[in-house]
C-alpha cells in the first residue's frame, strides 16, 4: 500500500527540479547582472500554485490536521510547528520576490539585488525543508496512524488533487468578475 506521504515525497522531486532551475537563474543573474522576469514569474507561479497551494495544502489541510488529533512526541510536535512556520516564511519570501520583480519589470534596476537575494533565500531554504520532511518527519509520523487512517488520508489527498485545478480556475474567474 502507498502511504499518504508517498505522493508528498513524489511532489518534492518536482519541487527540487524547479529549485535547480532557480539556482541556475541566480547564477545567471550574478554573471549577467540582469534578471529574466518571465522566468521569475513562472517560478513564482510554480511555487505559489504547486509547492504551496497543492503540496503544502495537502500537508497542512490533511496530514498536519490529522496529526493535531494525535498525542505526538514533543520532537514531532515541534517539527510540525517548524514546518508550518517555514511554509509561512516561504509565502512571505515569494511575496517579496513578486514585488521586486514587478518593480524590476517597470524599470527599477535597484530591484535586481532584492530579486537575487529572494531567489537565493528560496533555493537555500527548499532543500533543507524537503530533507527535514522526507528524512526526519514524514516516515516517523506515519506510526501515529492505523492502516485504515492512512488509507483514508491517501484518498483525501487524491480527492484534493482531483479538485485542485477546478478550484484554481474558479478562483481566477471569481477574481475577474469581482474586479469588473
Amino acid at each position: 500500500m502507498v502511504m499518504p506521504i508517498g505522493p508528498l515525497m513524489t511532489e518534492h522531486r518536482l519541487i527540487e527540479r524547479m529549485i535547480a532551475l532557480m539556482t541556475e537563474e541566480v547564477e545567471r543573474i550574478r554573471e549577467e547582472q540582469k534578471a529574466n522576469y518571465e522566468f521569475i514569474d513562472t517560478a513564482v507561479d510554480f511555487i505559489r500554485t504547486y509547492a504551496d497551494r497543492l503540496h503544502h495544502g495537502k500537508e497542512e489541510d490533511i496530514l498536519f490536521r490529522d496529526l493535531k488529533d494525535k498525542k505526538l512526541d514533543m520532537r514531532h510536535k515541534e517539527t510540525m510547528e517548524e514546518l508550518i512556520e517555514e511554509h509561512r516564511w516561504g509565502r512571505i519570501k515569494v511575496k517579496e520576490l513578486v514585488e521586486a520583480n514587478t518593480k524590476y519589470k517597470e524599470g527599477d534596476e535597484n530591484m535586481l539585488e532584492t530579486i537575487t537575494r529572494c531567489l537565493n533565500d528560496l533555493v537555500n531554504f527548499y532543500p533543507k525543508h524537503i530533507e527535514k520532511e522526507d528524512k526526519h518527519f514524514f516516515i516517523p509520523v506515519m506510526n501515529y496512524f492505523s492502516q485504515s487512517e492512512q488509507e483514508f488520508m491517501l484518498e483525501e489527498e487524491l480527492e484534493f488533487d482531483r479538485n485542485f485545478i477546478h478550484k484554481i480556475y474558479k478562483e481566477k474567474v471569481d477574481e475577474i468578475e469581482i474586479s469588473k
